[in-house]
């Protein structure tokens, strides 16, 4: 990336003054409580008169829907893991590959996930080999990797949230620890950390790009600490290009300051279609105007309500992709959806209201074969063949929205203190 963007040119874009529409629906730490072929851009929306067709309300309908979108990507952290380190700790080379072959089904080119920085500094040399086994896996399958290194989000990564893998309580976690990032004389291993990934994968054409870590958002103490670990990612860099897990656009007016190559922004929800057509056309102007990616790196459906854990009807619990890919099939953007496995929600909070996520059951069939069809249309081909079944799996039955006989919304029951 020639210079890298600059966040001067990004503030000249208007994103920085204005957040209208630029700040969606992402997610929040301790969520229960409060270069090559890396483009991902949109597709040419050139008038038949040769000239560029202005902004509307409206994504424009010159936009050429028969071109596939450049990156074509699932979030994947294995059915039955709550977290980075219960998917590295009890990794299973045969899931592994199994679901990768599913999102293969969908044409997808890209997967987005995580190192566990917990399970590293258990057995770095364990992390390493299982590594190797899923970026190989992964290019069986024609797929590029973009490899988070920390998380921003969840909750403290302690013992306990690390093994709990009860449905009803199993939590991801966030890395360092609190106490790490408070300390700056503990500073020195999440650097190394940084140097050994680095130094082995910096490089590597199996990746997409690398994830200094997911949304830092704006906390000082976290801001601080990701600034001063992205100057050892950067003093390392190689051939794969550099990015942050970004809540929203405006997000990245800090991360460009950090030497990131690439801009990610996540929108979750969405009210209605008019409101994400006129984000994503934003984002899109944002990538033309920086000459730069920008990735949609976190989708899931249109949904009422306001905020990421805004109170749901039992009918938007569940998956629904295909209120939402077409339009980003349409603008061309490069995207990453949650999550290609069928899971209990991420929070706990949204748990408790029945909702889930996720394409793929652990046996291959899928939630919606329009949503599959419509995931799978962003890459030219929108045939899908392939068992339905919307049913919460057996393993977390409890996790389901419904009615009681008062006629009351009801939600699954939890531990106390959750």
């Amino acid at each position: 990336m020639n210079g890298r963007v600059s966040r001067r040119r990004f503030l000249g874009l208007g994103v920085g003054a204005t957040a209208a529409g630029l700040s969606p629906t992402g997610t929040v730490r301790n969520s229960d409580e409060s270069r090559t072929g890396a483009k991902g851009r949109r597709r040419s929306s050139e008038r038949s008169d040769g000239r560029s067709s202005q902004p509307s309300d409206v994504l424009p309908d010159e936009f050429d829907t028969d071109a596939p979108v450049d990156v074509r990507g699932a979030i994947y952290v294995p059915a039955r893991a709550f977290n980075r380190y219960q998917m590295w700790k009890d990794y299973d080379r045969a899931v592994i590959e199994r679901d990768l072959g599913y999102a293969a089904r969908l044409n997808l080119n890209a997967i987005r996930t995580w190192m566990s920085y917990a399970y590293w500094l258990e057995d770095p040399e364990g992390h390493e080999d299982r590594l190797e086994h899923f970026l190989d896996a992964a290019a069986d399958h024609d797929m590029r990797v973009v490899i988070g290194l920390h998380d921003s989000i969840g909750h403290e990564p302690t013992y306990e949230n690390l093994i709990d893998d009860d449905p009803l309580t199993g939590v991801h976690t966030f890395s360092p620890a609190t106490r790490t990032i408070k300390n700056e004389r503990l500073w020195e291993t999440p650097r190394e950390y940084i140097r050994w990934f680095m130094q082995r994968y910096r490089s590597d054409s199996r990746l997409l790009a690398i994830e200094l870590t997911n949304e830092p958002g704006w906390e000082k103490k976290d801001v601080e600490f990701m600034a001063k670990m992205a100057k050892t990612l950067t003093a390392q860099r190689g051939d794969i290009p550099l990015t942050v897990g970004a809540t929203s656009l405006t997000n990245n007016t800090r991360y460009l300051d950090w030497g990131m190559d690439i801009l990610q922004f996540h929108y979750n929800f969405a009210q209605t279609p008019a409101q994400y057509r006129r984000t994503l056309r934003q984002a899109n102007n944002v990538a033309d105007g920086m000459e730069a990616p920008v990735w949609l790196s976190e989708w899931q459906r249109i949904r009422q309500g306001d905020g990421f854990f805004a109170n749901v009807s039992q009918e938007e619990a569940v998956p629904d992709y295909s209120s939402l890919a077409p339009i980003i099939t349409d603008a061309g953007i490069g995207n990453f959806f949650w999550s290609l496995m069928v899971k209990p929600a991420y929070s706990v909070r949204l748990r408790r209201m029945g909702v889930i996520n996720g394409l793929f059951h652990e046996d291959g069939a899928v939630w919606s074969k329009d949503d599959a069809s419509a995931i799978k249309a962003m890459s030219g081909d929108p045939t899908f063949e392939g068992r339905e079944r919307r049913e919460y799996p057996d393993w977390f039955a409890e996790i389901r929205a419904g009615k009681n006989e008062d006629g009351n919304e009801s939600t699954a029951s939890v531990r106390s203190g959750e």
